[in-house]
């Protein structure tokens, strides 16, 4: 059934099908708070691919690094036909206080990222990386088929992300602002109920040959339904009194959830979360006034569980709610985020000499992961 008079689905129409699993929709009629829109793709699109390639650094850093420039002479090779459609840079201390620096690249298919990864040389730089004592490397692929993908944006004019390869923008949504709307917007769970592979609790991994992740190159085995959140923060356009009133009231409340998936994410199922400080590509220690975390969680359920019911995300939904009321919806900051739930093929996971925290190394933690020494070569054959 079509939704009320001034808004749209989130799922595109040529992606729509007959549900054999009920959505989450409170009812046809539902009328969301304020607008939210989707980002709409080419329908010749199929999938799309995310990487985050990092550079890890023992200690503090200023500015972006010697090493952090080698990835970004690959990702912005002007000799490339099949170059990144967008990609951006960040930065964080993580919680082992390692300084992390990833660049987050999109292209519009696996054909455009395999030929990328040939053609720049890239592919075979990393395959030739050692280990080394002063820094570690960190490759994550993700590479979801379109019916797997999801996004929202409170703004409909400003792009982020995947975004910047869509064909238009929606109108506003029906599918935000009630429990189970991100599992609405996802093609996918129309068929299907994402089921990922949650690993009991109090289950380790006590495979000796693990214990020192920064003296190993290591893959690990992708999951079952990996579910992962890019949620992202723009307050550069905000007035005065909004900068204020977000910066003092609302970004700290965005921070302690976040520092509770980083430090305790296996209490719900997040394997890692990292709140990222988006950093300008021409200079460095001007502040671009965005964050965004990038969160991994066993499954969809885990990552829905945590936004409804755990007090951290309670604090920050109910927070922007009277944030929003305190500006009678007169808001100009930016939120977006998109959420993708992976099949096992559609994740490459391999680190370089990182310590045993860092994203989905994590999840050896959990007796889910597989050492070995393969390179991108036996992962490439798979995808």
């Amino acid at each position: 059934m079509a939704p009320p008079d001034g808004l749209e689905p989130a799922i595109a129409p040529h992606l729509q099908q007959e549900r054999t699993v009920p959505a989450r929709l409170p009812s046809t009629d539902y009328q969301p708070p304020f607008p939210s829109y989707s980002a709409r793709f080419s329908e010749e699109l199929k999938d799309l691919v995310m990487a985050v390639i990092g550079v890890q650094h023992p200690d503090g850093s200023n500015g972006l690094s010697n090493e952090f420039e080698k990835i970004r002479s690959f990702v912005e090779n002007p000799t490339v036909q099949c170059s990144p459609r967008h990609w951006e840079a960040a930065s964080v201390v993580d919680s082992s206080g390692y300084f992390n620096e990833v660049a987050i690249v999109y292209w519009r298919s696996r054909r455009e990222f395999e030929e990328w990864r040939s053609e720049s040389g890239f592919d075979e730089w990393w395959k030739g990386l050692e280990v080394e004592e002063s820094h570690g490397w960190f490759l994550e692929v993700f590479l979801p088929s379109i019916d797997r993908f999801e996004t929202v944006f409170s703004d409909n004019v400003v792009t982020e992300g995947a975004g910047h390869m869509q064909e238009s923008i929606s109108g506003p949504i029906q599918q935000h602002v009630y429990w189970g709307s991100m599992r609405d917007r996802l093609p996918a769970s129309q068929t299907d109920h994402l089921t990922g592979e949650k690993t009991p609790e109090g289950v380790h991994d006590t495979n000796s040959s693990l214990a020192d992740t920064r003296t190993r190159r290591i893959r690990v085995t992708g999951r079952q339904n990996l579910a992962i959140i890019r949620s992202g923060q723009d307050w550069s356009n905000t007035k005065p009194l909004e900068r204020e009133k977000y910066l003092n009231t609302m970004h700290p409340v965005l921070i302690r959830g976040m520092d509770f998936l980083r430090d305790k994410g296996d209490e719900v199922g997040c394997f890692s979360c990292r709140l990222m400080d988006v950093v300008d590509k021409t200079s460095p220690a001007t502040s671009t006034d965005k964050t965004f975390a990038l969160a991994y969680f066993d499954d969809l359920a885990s990552l829905e569980g945590w936004s409804k019911a755990h007090k951290t995300h309670l604090d920050i939904f109910g927070r922007f709610l009277q944030y929003a009321a305190e500006l009678e919806n007169d808001i100009s900051l930016r939120l977006f985020h998109e959420v993708m739930v992976l099949e096992p093929e559609q994740q490459i996971l391999e680190y370089i000499g990182c310590h045993e925290g860092t994203g989905m190394l994590a999840s050896m933690n959990r007796g889910t992961a597989s050492p070995t020494t393969n390179t991108m070569d036996s992962v490439s054959s798979k995808i």
